[in-house]
């Protein structure tokens, strides 16, 4: 296939090596902009769940501790930065 469009690419060995570059760039964004949107829903690269851990699967017998509210965070409503000068406060070295 490939040696057959060689032959058929015109204008000598400039114009196949043009041809080429064309036709290989046209196959590319025809798959970034057609074929890969459409087919993106049935992959399953961006899939975040997480299966077998309902239901009596393994793992549905494990518990997680609730965490403990530490003592060194300030209270949620307590912004931990200032909004007035862009140096933050200084912490304590270990």
């Amino acid at each position: 296939m490939y040696s057959w469009i060689w032959r058929h690419l015109p204008f000598g060995l400039p114009g196949r090596i043009i041809g080429s570059l064309v036709l290989v760039g046209a196959v590319a964004a025809l798959l970034w902009y057609q074929v890969f949107p459409n087919i993106e829903q049935y992959m399953p690269f961006t899939d975040g769940q997480i299966a077998g851990t309902e239901g009596g699967g393994p793992g549905a017998n494990l518990v997680t501790p609730a965490p403990r509210p530490s003592e060194s965070l300030p209270p949620s409503d307590v912004i931990p930065y200032s909004t007035v000068s862009n140096h933050p406060a200084p912490t304590p070295t270990r």
